[in-house]
């Protein structure tokens, strides 16, 4: 509240801009300045301001800055510079100090905070880190310790691991701090030493720490040890601050963080690291105590610590810049924010603001400064400092008071009014502070009252309006009204007469009291009006008769000069109201005479004698009053004064019986009598001559020092002290001024100040002192400067060499004795002690040179020596750094890495002699030889810590040391070290590499392996380098890596850029290397579409039916093939929301000029580029309007009487306006009326009616009309003609026509009519036959104008309406075709063509629902998946291309128009497949390449893809009759069963076979009898399992029963459904990779990795992990981390992760069971599916064959089951009918297959044993009306499969997938795995088990594809590797 009354207050005084001068600050936050003492520093002052400033430094104390020679400057421009110096010249009081800066000028004087300003000097100091423990795995923290006398100026600028910086990142951090943090610390971290590097921040002197080492233990259980931790701080917020939170402990302890006790919550500033908690953006809430806790199971430990987040202070001074009047009362208002704990100190023009009887400083912290009654010495610049703990922040304001006396700026003027009729007087006045005003009439106030209503105000800009409001004047209320402004600078006033009518009058007037020597002015006051004349008489002569006398027109008599003789009197005024009819009023005017002084003067006199002053009135009205006055104050007369007055009656006379000095001073005579008081003032001076109070005496000053030269005087006037200096210290020869700066300086009593004592300031002084009075006097004195002792030279650095003898030399000056004391460090030297010293002292002049002698240097001596100069007046310091040299020790060498002809060595160089070191040689021999067999590498640069020793020999024993040189010399010969090389990679390039361009961002790269003889090594793959070779292109290839397959390859490489060339090379690589590369080939993609549109693609509108479209080439890299031209799509914008027709033109110019468009219409433009390869990008939608042209006639107009005088108009506006409709114009003419032009009326656009009136009756009219633009009139509409009469029929203004609307809005249809009698209205609606009449309901009203007003049209809305108006003499009629437009129709989708990687889809729009199709929505998805991409397409395409889709991969496809009105119904989902199927092996291929007794080689190379690459091989085998896998090895003279299953993104295939080892001998064995395999084991099996071999013979029985059950409903359903199939219907197979369930496996499993030719064995039991074996023939250990993990298929995983089933019993077609509530499925990705079909193979003659019942049953499993791909798709419907399946049939692959794939499948699986193990799955129910939703069928229960199906309410069709067995699956029948029925317990399935399965053996072949495909997730296959095709061409040997 307080500063909102302070803010008003101000704005009421007027707040203006001061002007152009004005004051600022350049960096008011700048308050310390810290520099080095050998730099010194250049400050300009933070302040400023305009015009230019003086500008001005001062120490905080107030003193003045003055000049210092060679130490401190202050340039002209404000620049502040201290000179570096030496420790010995340093004076805390300049360079340790506070300074400020003000800046001056006409605004004011305005001051800088106090800015410390502190030297720092070159100490010595060393920085050192400590060795450090940590447990493997642990945090090590290093921390470089810096002494606390240099902490505050020395700063960590980076850390060195064996000479090399350490970069950031990895395991390394460096904290904010400097510490360095190593995390998960390795034993390899243990061999290197750690340094830190510091620089002075000033200096810039850099320090290396010692090398610290870290002993790394191996983890040992131990509680949590804190490493580095933080402590209580203040940081300002805004900034960062990192609170440092390590530990150590095993296991590894976490860190938990607490603020307040409480855990920290989530803010994204807060960040948990390895160095503690940061917190970036501080903020005061911030503020807490922070603890961190650091926990193992071994126990935990906490650091804590307070934070205190300062808000730094910001201080806001109001108001600024305030120009206002004198004597007004200010308030000034200091608002600060920040941190709450502060000082407030106001200054004024830089001096402190002292409260007085003006000013006085409120508020609890000081913060408001009020000035009461301002005069002009308080304008200047006020500032408000506000200060906390050293921090200062401030702000000014500029306050100009001005003299504020008002003046009138607006007022009133003379006037006459008559009685009652009201009037107002308005006077406006304007000052400082803003005036009040006040009112008189005749002299008398104006009081508020019933008659008298008066007002006051005050504007923004401080001026005052003032009212007087009379509402109802009377005779009395004339006369002379007077205003008054009066504010505390004075006053100013106006008046005029009012007259009012009516009988005059004159008010009596009062006697008036004028002063003689004034003017005075006497006012008749006349009331009432008209009169003829005012005249004044004076005894009884009219007035005026002298010049003094003035008569003004309103009556006013003014007396010049008034004189008592004369102007003394009565004076009468007479007003002449009617020709010889006068009324009188006299009034009786007093003189009253001031009193006159005559002048005197006062001479000056002396001390001790007399005074006589007299003060004489020579006129006056008596009695007179005369008083004395001395400065300012009454003289009381008296001893105390030594004054006496004498008054008498019209004289007064001052006597002074003996003068002295206090009677100088300014003497004042005052008379004062009635009239006036006036007075007389001159001064007294009383001279005394000059005398010492004080004499200056000799004295001795210290250099460097302050030091006052003593001198005082006395006398009167004040005596002009003045110094003078002779140089030398003989006889003085010639007295010179002294010169005044700031170092010298006059003091108030006389004495001199020397701030800074130089030594040129000895010498003799003289004190002279003059005031005029007497002789000057004067008095010498001698000044001697004493030097304090001072080093004057002395080396800052110098070298010794160890072993030889260094002397150090100090010389030093100052008055003598001087001592010189020597320090090694901090430690004093004793040479006596310490024989290695000797000191010795010589004197030349006046200097001192001691010099320090070492013999011999030591390594130890290469630290800090200091010199101390000492006498009585000071001390001096120099310090000298000796660095003792020597040559280096011998490095430290390891060896980091062993090639095959090279090795890596590594060295940490520990002690570098105080030398740098030059080089380092390296020497290595063979261990055989002696070392003067050696090899050497010389000079290798002393930057490198490494080095690369190549041209060795692989697999040989070398034997390696190293030297090290600096300047002095070599070192010894480091350890010794042993090493042996490694193999060698290959030598030789790939050969035949060729490329061929696949599209048009791919390209395939075909080679062969390099020669045998260079590739050192098995080949364990290949790099593919390739790279871009065109402008722009870095050079630089991108490498992908395959593995090897075989002797010839094949990759593709992807996601290249589009029409671009490629360079390609190849390298081989085996385990020691890469070899060298293939020579490069190049190839160029296949052009594609440009991916940019044309770049500035304008449009400028030319003229009304042409524009000029203009753009630029779209960037070169985007164009992506040969630019063959351009295509201008363009389309018109209608008002009413619809499009024109689109249009295009091609061109090759970049500019094209479209012709012929509509006048003043919008039209959307598109350019794009199109190459060989097609259309590109269009570019952004482009809106322009073509110019206005001249408008079309009006559509219609309508002419119809409304009265026999007048005639309404309507019309409709033009079809084409070219324009915005500016105004109709209507014609109206008569023929024979011998009028030559018609008359016109104008009407407004919107109105589209008019009525001409003022015409005759029975008279024929002309009546049309005419549009008009800014361009001019259009052309006139159809004349009408019109007849206005008395009795009209009934008319409608209104017009028919076609009103288009989208749906769902409200259509108003208007019918507006004329007619007499008034006609009624009906509307009606046309349909078929007869015309409905519209009723008024919720939907539709009929207004009383006849407007029919539709609400929610929808599209049976639509029609045409027919408005009748009939009255008696009449009718008339109007038809409006009503269109409501709605969503468009769907789309007739078709698939075109397919490729392995798109589909090009078609289609036919449908109906655009009465607006232009905007575009269109495709939606596409994977079949068994529900996420959907959308992609939009413009309006104007009709098919689209789906690219980079998945090879052999059934997806669904759906599309949707978009109107104006919105998106419309979707397309029936269709389906198309790319190209691609399963793999199939070769007939004509052997499977076995190679048989022995323990070994079997498979011949890969007869799979083929398909066309899609294969992924993965799975292989199974097993001996025959055997339950479980025997071993490793294939035994000999053993029968074995075979499996082999190759998969790819299409599917997979199958191929099985048996094969025999051969006897030890190589002879063969003869088959097995039973093809099958039904051996002793078997037989046993049979032996052992009847029982559950009767239960499976139970349980079959009862599933033939269900069965035929279901052949029953089937037949019932078919027969229901027959003729109804025709409904739409889409293909949608059960396309994922699921294959029947096989039985548990009991052995364990084989997983081999192709490309490493690596094995896995794992165990079959649940809980078991897998583990590695050995492969005998590379004789290696496995890499667990590298295989490919199998997962095992058990029986209970089967049953537990198949999810619940659906129930189907409530299931109606056209419905999805799968979304239902009540189904849930957690844990299964897809439910279960069961039912019973007829699969049906026509004959030629198309009769209905013999059916056969399937069932089939399909499940996917969890994370623990295995599902396949089937390997076809087929479709089949419900309906008997052939023709009619045939005809509901859409196409699996191509979009025409029919009914007759389903009788191929039948034929392809026609053994009876084939089609029992067929899989066939419901995959979806449509129903046959329009709904597109789709059903998938499935069933709890056997039993009741179908019983959804066999009462359908609605006709529909279902459809299946079946995956029939490949033929050559014949042999291995009994073994497939049959359907699981429904329901099955664990017993059950386990007995069937038994019965019907063997165990297996499972291989997994992963094989490398050129593509990523999606595995199975359940069943775990392997996971591909990114390699080529070709992998098929090498074969394997399965051991």
């Amino acid at each position: 509240p307080t500063s909102l009354c302070l803010s008003l207050f101000v704005y009421v005084l007027h707040s203006e801009d001061v002007g152009s001068t004005r004051l600022y600050f350049v960096n008011a936050s700048l308050q310390r300045v810290t520099y080095s003492s050998s730099v010194g520093v250049s400050l300009p002052c933070p302040a400023g301001g305009t015009p230019s400033v003086i500008l001005r430094w001062y120490l905080a104390t107030g003193d003045d800055i003055y000049d210092v020679p060679h130490i401190r400057h202050v340039h002209a421009n404000g620049t502040l510079q201290l000179y570096p110096f030496s420790p010995s010249a340093y004076n805390s009081y300049i360079h340790d100090n506070d300074y400020f800066c003000t800046a001056e000028n006409q605004a004011g004087k305005i001051r800088s905070p106090n800015i410390r300003i502190k030297a720092v000097f070159r100490e010595p100091y060393t920085v050192r880190v400590a060795d450090q423990r940590s447990m493997r795995g642990n945090v090590a923290v290093f921390k470089c310790l810096i002494p606390a006398a240099v902490q505050e100026y020395v700063s960590v600028v980076s850390w060195e691991r064996d000479t090399v910086s350490i970069v950031p990142g990895n395991r390394f951090s460096l904290t904010s701090f400097g510490a360095l943090y190593i995390s998960d610390v390795q034993k390899e971290d243990a061999l290197s030493t750690y340094r830190c590097i510091t620089k002075h921040k000033y200096s810039g002197e850099t320090r290396q720490s010692n090398g610290a080492r870290l002993s790394v233990m191996d983890p040992n259980e131990s509680s949590p040890t804190i490493l580095d931790s933080f402590q209580a701080g203040e940081v300002y917020a805004g900034q960062s601050i990192e609170l440092p939170c390590t530990a150590g402990g095993y296991p590894s302890p976490t860190v938990r963080w607490l603020k307040d006790g409480r855990p920290l919550p989530s803010d994204a500033r807060w960040t948990r690291r390895l160095t503690g908690l940061t917190i970036s953006d501080l903020r005061q809430e911030d503020s807490g105590s922070y603890a961190c806790e650091v926990t193992n199971s071994f126990g935990s430990k906490e650091v804590s610590g307070q934070l205190h987040v300062i808000d730094p202070l910001r201080v806001t001074l109001s108001p600024k810049n305030l120009k206002t009047g004198i004597s007004s009362t200010l308030f000034f208002t200091c608002t600060v924010e920040g941190s709450p704990e502060y000082t407030i100190t106001w200054y004024r023009n830089t001096e402190p603001v002292i409260p007085d009887q003006h000013i006085s400083i409120q508020g609890q912290h000081n913060d408001t400064l009020q000035i009461t009654a301002a005069q002009k010495f308080h304008s200047g610049a006020y500032q408000c400092f506000a200060s906390r703990k050293g921090h200062t922040a401030q702000d000014f304001s500029i306050i100009l008071l001005e003299d504020g006396t008002p003046r009138i700026v607006s007022s009133f003027s003379e006037r006459v009014v008559n009685p009652g009729e009201p009037f107002s007087l308005m006077c406006a006045a304007k000052g400082a502070p803003p005036p009040s005003i006040t009112w008189t009439l005749d002299d008398e106030p104006v009081v508020r009252d019933s008659t008298y209503k008066t007002s006051q105000y005050t504007l923004s800009d401080g001026l005052t309006v003032s009212h007087v409001n009379v509402s109802s004047p009377l005779i009395r209320d004339g006369g002379v009204y007077r205003c008054v402004a009066r504010n505390s600078a004075g006053s100013a006033e106006y008046q005029a007469r009012i007259n009012v009518r009516g009988p005059p009058r004159i008010r009596p007037m009062r006697d008036i009291t004028a002063v003689a020597g004034r003017n005075t002015y006497i006012t008749c006051r006349v009331i009432g009006y008209p009169y003829y004349s005012i005249k004044w008489l004076k005894d009884g002569m009219q007035l005026p008769d002298n010049h003094r006398q003035v008569v003004f027109e309103n009556g006013t008599l003014r007396l010049t000069d008034v004189q008592k003789g004369a102007d003394e009197g009565t004076y009468l005024c007479s007003v002449l109201i009617q020709p010889q009819v006068s009324i009188n009023q006299t009034v009786h005017v007093t003189v009253k005479v001031p009193p006159l002084i005559q002048p005197f003067d006062i001479p000056s006199t002396s001390v001790g004698k007399l005074m006589y002053i007299a003060c004489v009135v020579s006129s006056g009205d008596m009695p007179i009053r005369i008083t004395w006055h001395k400065d300012g104050q009454l003289i009381v007369p008296g001893s105390a004064s030594g004054v006496a007055i004498e008054t008498k009656e019209f004289m007064s006379s001052l006597q002074i019986s003996k003068v002295t000095l206090k009677h100088n001073g300014n003497y004042t005579c005052i008379a004062s009598n009635a009239a006036a008081t006036v007075s007389w003032e001159r001064q007294l001076i009383v001279t005394v001559p000059p005398r010492f109070v004080v004499q200056p005496n000799n004295q001795d000053c210290i250099y460097g020092k302050a030091g006052v030269l003593n001198c005082s005087v006395e006398g009167y006037p004040p005596p002009k002290v003045m110094w003078k200096h002779a140089k030398g210290v003989g006889n003085p020869q010639q007295y010179h001024p002294v010169p005044l700066t700031g170092r010298i300086q006059i003091m108030s009593n006389g004495s001199l100040l020397i701030r800074h004592v130089l030594e040129d300031d000895r010498g003799y002084y003289l004190c002279q002192a003059s005031n005029g009075v007497g002789s000057d006097i004067s008095k010498s004195m001698i000044l001697t400067v004493k030097i304090p002792a001072m080093i004057t030279s002395h080396p800052n650095t110098t070298m010794a060499r160890k072993g030889q003898t260094k002397e150090l030399n100090c010389t030093a000056r100052g008055e003598q004795p001087i001592i010189i004391r020597w320090e090694r460090g901090d430690t004093v030297i004793d040479a006596e002690r310490n024989p290695r010293y000797s000191i010795t002292i010589n004197k030349k002049g006046d200097e001192v040179i001691s010099t320090l002698k070492l013999n011999p240097a030591e390594r130890g001596d290469s630290v800090f020596f200091s010199c101390h100069a000492i006498n009585s007046y000071g001390e001096g310091r120099g310090l000298i750094q000796l660095t003792v040299q020597e040559p280096p020790d011998p490095p430290e060498l390891e060896v980091r890495e062993v090639k095959d002809r090279s090795m890596n060595l590594r060295w940490i160089q520990r002690f570098d002699g105080n030398s740098i070191i030059t080089s380092y040689d390296i020497e290595y021999k063979n261990k055989s030889d002696s070392w003067d067999h050696m090899y050497t590498t010389r000079n290798i640069s002393p930057t490198n810590n490494q080095a690369n020793i190549v041209e060795l020999h692989p697999a040989c024993v070398y034997s390696i040391r190293m030297y090290s040189y600096n300047k002095i010399g070599r070192s010894l010969p480091s350890k010794e070290l042993t090493i042996s090389t490694e193999e060698a990679p290959p030598d030789g390039p790939p050969m035949d590499v060729i490329l061929q361009p696949m599209t048009s961002q791919s390209i395939r790269v075909t080679w062969r392996s390099p020669k045998k003889e260079l590739q050192n090594g098995v080949i364990r793959g290949y790099q593919i380098g390739y790279r871009e070779n065109g402008p722009g292109s870095n050079g630089q290839y991108s490498i992908v890596e395959m593995k090897a397959t075989g002797d010839s390859e094949v990759y593709t490489l992807d996601n290249l850029k589009k029409f671009a060339q490629y360079g390609v090379v190849v390298q081989a690589f085996n385990r020691a290397g890469t070899g060298p590369s293939s020579t490069e080939i190049n190839a160029t993609t296949l052009e594609d579409v440009p991916s940019e549109p044309p770049q500035n693609v304008r449009a400028i509108s030319v003229t009304s039916d042409e524009a000029v479209i203009t753009w630029a080439e779209p960037p070169r890299l985007t164009l992506h093939g040969v630019l063959k031209g351009y295509r201008v799509v363009f389309w018109s914008l209608f008002p009413d929301g619809e499009w024109g027709e689109m249009q295009n033109i091609t061109t090759t110019r970049e500019q094209v000029e479209l012709r012929g468009l509509e006048k003043f219409t919008n039209y959307s433009v598109q350019v794009l580029a199109y190459t060989q390869a097609g259309d590109g990008v269009r570019s952004n939608v482009l809106y322009i309007q073509t110019r206005e042209d001249l408008p079309g006639p009006p559509a219609g107009i309508k002419a119809v009487p409304s009265s026999p005088s007048s005639v309404v108009v309507s019309w409709l506006p033009p079809h084409k306006p070219n324009g915005l409709i500016r105004k109709y114009t209507i014609y109206c003419s008569s023929p024979g009326s011998g009028q030559p032009a018609p008359s016109e009326y104008e009407a407004n656009p919107e109105m589209l009616f008019y009525r001409i009136t003022h015409l005759s009756r029975g008279k024929q009219y002309h009546i049309w009309a005419a549009a008009v633009t800014t361009a001019g009139r259009g052309n006139i509409s159809a004349k009408v003609t019109v007849e206005p009469a008395g009795k009209v029929p009934a008319k409608i203004l209104s017009f028919g026509g076609t009103v288009t609307t989208p749906w769902m809005k409200e259509v108003r249809l208007p019918c507006s009519s004329v007619g007499e009698p008034t006609p009624t209205i009906k509307w009606t609606k046309d349909s078929e036959d007869s015309a409905i009449p519209v009723t008024a309901d919720s939907q539709r009203q009929i207004l009383s104008n006849g407007t029919l007003v539709l609400r929610s049209v929808k599209a049976e809305d639509s029609g045409y309406y027919t408005c009748t108006a009939t009255n008696t003499l009449g009718f008339d009629t109007i038809i409006v075709n009503l269109v409501v437009q709605v969503p468009p129709d769907q789309p007739r989708l078709t698939v075109s063509t397919t490729s392995t990687s798109s589909i090009t889809l078609a289609w036919i729009p449908g109906d655009n629902g009465g607006s232009s199709i905007r575009g269109f929505v495709l939606q596409y998805s994977v079949d068994n998946t529900e996420e959907w991409r959308d992609v939009f397409i413009s309006s104007s395409e009709r098919s689209f291309r789906l690219d980079n889709l998945r090879c052999g991969t059934w997806y669904k496809v759906k599309l949707a128009a978009k109107n104006s009105v919105g998106s419309g119904r979707i397309s029936e989902i269709i389906e198309a497949k790319t190209h691609g199927r399963e793999p199939v092996f070769n007939k004509d291929q052997p499977l076995l390449t190679h048989i022995n007794s323990t070994h079997a080689q498979l011949n890969l190379q007869g799979w083929t893809s398909g066309g899609c690459p294969i992924t993965d091989l799975m292989l199974d085998f097993r001996p025959k009759g055997t339950w479980a896998w025997q071993s490793l090895k294939l035994r000999e003279a053993t029968w074995y069963e075979l499996k082999m299953k190759a998969c790819n993104s299409a599917g997979c295939g199958n191929l099985s076979s048996q094969f025999a080892t051969t006897d030890y001998d190589g002879s063969t064995i003869p088959p097995i009898k039973s093809a099958r395999g039904e051996g002793d084991d078997v037989k046993k099996m049979f032996s052992i399992g009847s029982p559950v071999i009767l239960v499976t013979l139970g349980v079959a029985l009862l599933f033939i029963i269900r069965k035929k059950r279901k052949e029953k409903r089937l037949k019932r359903l078919r027969g229901e459904m027959k003729g109804k199939s025709e409904g739409s219907m889409l293909s949608k197979n059960n396309r994922s990779i699921d294959t029947p369930v096989k039985g548990p496996p009991q052995g364990p499993r084989l997983h081999i990795d192709i490309p490493r030719v690596q094995l896995l064995i794992e165990d079959k039991e649940e809980d078991k992990a897998a583990v590695p074996v050995t492969d005998t023939e590379f004789s290696q250990s496995v890499n667990p981390q590298n295989f490919c993990t199998g997962v095992s298929l058990h029986h209970q995983a089967l049953i537990q992760n198949s999810g619940p089933l659906i129930d189907m019993s409530d299931i109606r077609p056209g419905t999805n069971p799968v979304s239902r509530k009540s189904i849930k499925s957690a844990h299964s990705s897809r439910n279960r599916y069961s039912s019973q079909w007829t699969l049906s193979r026509p004959s030629q003659s198309q009769s209905t064959a013999s059916a056969r019942t399937l069932t089939s049953d399909w499940r996917t499993m969890g994370s623990h089951g295995i599902t396949a791909t089937e390997s076809d798709s087929y479709s089949a419907s419900l309906s008997q009918d052939t023709d009619k399946g045939r005809n509901s049939m859409v196409s699996t692959e191509s979009a025409s297959s029919t009914y007759e794939e389903l009788a191929r499948a039948y034929e392809h699986a026609k053994l009876e044993e084939h089609l029992q193990h067929a899989k066939f799955t419901i995959t979806e129910c449509f129903i046959s009306d329009s709904s597109s939703d789709q059903m998938t069928t499935g069933t709890n229960d056997p039993a009741d499969s179908m019983t959804s199906l066999s009462t359908p309410s609605e006709p529909g069709i279902c459809r299946f997938t079946a995956s029939p067995p490949k033929p050559q699956d014949y042999d291995r029948g009994k073994n497939v795995a049959v359907p699981i029925p429904h329901r099955a317990n664990k017993s059950e399935y386990e007995r069937k088990v038994a019965r019907s399965h063997v165990s297996w053996v499972i291989l997994t072949l992963t094989m490398p594809s050129s593509n990523t495909a999606a595995t199975s997730s359940s069943s775990a296959l392997g996971r591909l590797q990114k390699q080529s095709v070709g992998a098929y061409s090498k074969s394997y040997t399965l051991v």
